[in-house]
């Protein structure tokens, strides 16, 4: 026994043998973390993909999904939903389509209040929406939010050549913030656009007064946003500057 031991301590003290142990050592470590790192790229993982043609602004629905496995390294370089509840009872994005047989990219899925034209779903009868023409300056900077409130000043010139500037209407509510392509400003992704409307609702005798007053040269309307505490109520509008207006329009007679 102890010839052996002396044998393996005379082999080991071997400068040429611990050299060709290394490199046996080595190679194999190498070849251990090669074959980990293939495997794990190239390890298939399930992922949703579209059993029928998904169009803009359509439901996902759980018939419309099957699953199919994909190299995990493509998964790596592409945004690709994983999980089917992040899909059910979402919406495919506008401006964009899932094919058949195609994966979901992350992009193209989204919550059916970010779709541009779902504030007109909720709008009462007798009500339609105004879209006021603003900018990054006239919204403060850009801190006008949807589901907040804000009044509508009106600056004119009288018959006198004097400077009108008063309260319009108040109360009301924003809706939406678009930019100049009709896409939302605040997006989900935290992405911030630069805003070129306010979409809000007003009863349908006040969208004509909008209307009249947009043709009518010199007047202007400016929102002002409230306080944090205000509390939204009836939507009033200044009789003074409504008759203004309107007397500048022409009535359409009533048939």
């Amino acid at each position: 026994m102890t010839g052996l031991i002396n044998s393996i301590k005379k082999f080991l003290g071997n400068k040429n043998t611990v050299t060709i142990l290394g490199v046996i050592i080595g190679i194999g470590v190498l070849f251990f973390f090669y074959n980990y790192r293939v495997n794990e790229a190239t390890t298939p993982t399930k992922v949703p993909y579209a059993v029928r043609e998904i169009t803009a602004t359509e439901e996902i629905k759980e018939e419309d999904i099957k699953w199919t496995e994909v190299n995990s390294a493509f998964l790596k370089n592409a945004d690709i939903v994983l999980n089917k509840d992040e899909l059910i009872g979402k919406y495919i994005n506008t401006g964009t389509s899932v094919p058949a047989g195609g994966l979901f990219y992350k992009n193209q899925v989204v919550e059916k209040s970010q779709l541009p034209n779902t504030i007109f779903d909720e709008i009462d009868d007798g009500y339609t929406i105004y879209a006021l023409s603003v900018n990054n300056h006239t919204t403060y900077g850009n801190t006008m939010h949807p589901g907040t409130s804000i009044d509508l000043y009106m600056k004119a010139t009288d018959e006198n050549g004097k400077i009108m500037f008063g309260k319009l209407i108040e109360g009301i509510e924003i809706l939406a913030v678009r930019d100049a392509a009709g896409k939302d400003v605040f997006n989900a992704d935290g992405a911030v656009g630069s805003p070129s409307e306010l979409m809000f609702s007003v009863p349908d005798d006040m969208y004509e007064l909008f209307m009249k007053a947009s043709y009518i040269n010199g007047i202007t309307i400016v929102p002002v946003p409230r306080n944090a505490n205000y509390q939204p109520g009836e939507v009033k509008t200044k009789e003074y500057l409504k008759q203004f207006i309107l007397a500048q329009c022409a009535e359409i007679p009533v048939e």
